[in-house]
């Protein structure tokens, strides 16, 4: 299986949580639908300060994702010494894509 690369900024993933997530290297990204079934991953390969998020995933959902057929969920873990914080960072475990429904 062929993996396509789709860079896309970290504010279109985590909206207005993304000044408070930590820079990722390695994320897994699994489909909503199929739970446990990894697609690919995500990354930070456009460097510390690109400010965007590279996914590797196969053709067929890179071109769903690009057109804005997907939405994002995540998880995600409380950083280290960020605890006590009004407003702690965090660090993503995975990324989820939602499938869009189209309104008839």
């Amino acid at each position: 299986m062929s993996f396509e690369k789709l860079s896309v900024s970290r504010r279109h993933v985590l909206g207005q949580l993304h000044g408070r997530c930590e820079p990722i290297d390695l994320v897994p990204v699994f489909m909503d639908t199929n739970q446990g079934a990894e697609v690919g991953f995500a990354d930070q390969s456009l460097g510390r300060y690109a400010d965007a998020f590279s996914f590797h995933l196969p053709a067929d959902v890179c071109k769903k994702l690009s057109s804005g057929q997907f939405s994002f969920s995540f998880g995600y873990d409380v950083a280290d010494g960020y605890e006590r914080l009004r407003q702690p960072r965090f660090r993503l475990t995975h990324i989820c894509l939602t499938k869009i429904n189209p309104i008839a």
